[in-house]
């Protein structure tokens, strides 16, 4: 009996030994996987788009968009200047012409449909018409303090999207890798942003947002 009860409790010592074994390579072999796929992972991803530069950005051509304040100047005829917030139908109105469509125009083009509309009554055939105000929104999502859609009236930069969105979130925002994402030509566009960088006082470049941009702040990554 004794031997039969030794040899009981050694069998069991013994499966158990085996178990913990058995669960100690299923674990390591889990991580092993887990790595490979998330450097697999990272591997197949297209490479980043390049970073735009803030003279580049400035530098696009404008397009007058419903809420814009525009001021159309007549230089041989001050008494038709006049100051005007595109309306929500994206016209203006104007002395003697009437409504004039200008939401999705440039400045210029919009210069060029009035010497036309007034080549009649102008003996001067100039006008001048600049955007004095622009306002566009953009939205800031992820972990900042409050996400949610901002207006802006002036051009604003990724970090100055995130402050006024609250700032980020202290103990999970991931500043080196903020993404903004952007409609261009017909297609989606990502553009990483390392604004440790920036808040370190390491790099001055400044990444200006374009109307509807979503800057996606993400949560840094944790294995716990």
């Amino acid at each position: 009996m004794k031997t039969d009860l030794a040899f009981g409790i050694q069998a069991n010592d013994c499966t158990v030994r085996a178990w913990r074994r058995s669960e100690w390579r299923r674990s390591i072999t889990t991580a092993a996987l887990g790595l490979v796929f998330l450097f697999g992972w990272s591997g197949c991803q297209a490479p980043p788009t390049p970073l735009p530069t803030g003279d580049s950005v400035q530098s696009e051509v404008q397009t007058i968009r419903q809420g814009d304040t525009v001021k159309v100047s007549f230089p041989g005829a001050p008494n038709l200047d006049t100051a005007q917030q595109v309306r929500r139908d994206g016209r203006i109105t104007l002395e003697f012409v009437g409504d004039v469509i200008a939401a999705g125009l440039t400045s210029e083009e919009l210069q060029k449909d009035l010497v036309q509309r007034y080549s009649s009554q102008l003996v001067s055939k100039e006008v001048t018409v600049t955007i004095t105000s622009a306002t566009f929104p953009v939205f800031v999502t992820g972990a900042v303090l409050k996400p949610g859609r901002l207006v802006s009236d002036h051009p604003i930069t990724v970090l100055e999207a995130v402050m006024e969105a609250g700032g980020f979130e202290p103990t999970k925002a991931d500043t080196e890798g903020v993404v903004v994402i952007r409609q261009e030509g017909g297609s989606t566009k990502n553009y990483t942003v390392n604004l440790k960088l920036v808040l370190e006082g390491k790099s001055n470049t400044s990444f200006y947002l374009q109307p509807s941009d979503i800057v996606y702040v993400p949560e840094k990554f944790s294995w716990f």
